[in-house]
């Protein structure tokens, strides 16, 4: 495999982004390529990238966008007022699944958040996911709490 670059995402990248996005048979979160809908990613893309503490990432394999992931950073006063890294939105596009390309976006993500001294990295993912979880796992994330969601759209 050529040499994988992970880089921050820029707003030329949101129509491959939005594909992967809408090829996840799994996460029900509602992502379309239809055009009427890109007003929707743009706007969020901008609010992410004039974030201090979110960043999105995109994957680039030989030119083309292979895959993505949000990082956001969380100050808490638990763990007296430690910094913590949320991990979102994993994802790579399905046919290139299995080529180490997940394990590269997560390694990035662990070396900003050590880069960062947090103090720990979180992420949730769908109970149906069940590959997904089994391949966090191996990188060495340990199923700890019951996350809950409350859907208001």
């Amino acid at each position: 495999m050529s040499e994988l670059i992970i880089r921050r995402a820029r707003e030329a990248d949101l129509p491959d982004l939005i594909a992967i996005f809408a090829a996840d048979d799994k996460g029900g979160h509602g992502d379309t390529t239809d055009e009427t809908a890109f007003e929707d990613y743009l706007r969020a893309f901008h609010m992410i990238d004039a974030s201090g503490n979110e960043q999105l990432f995109a994957a680039e394999l030989d030119g083309a966008i292979v895959g993505t992931f949000q990082i956001l950073f969380n100050r808490t006063l638990t763990g007296r007022g430690s910094l913590s890294m949320i991990i979102e939105a994993v994802q790579t596009k399905p046919d290139m699944r299995g080529r180490g390309i997940g394990a590269q976006m997560i390694a990035y993500a662990i070396d900003e958040a050590k880069r960062r001294d947090c103090r720990l990295i979180q992420l949730t993912s769908n109970l149906a996911r069940t590959d997904a979880h089994r391949f966090y796992e191996r990188l060495g994330f340990t199923k700890s709490h019951a996350g809950f969601k409350m859907k208001l759209k």
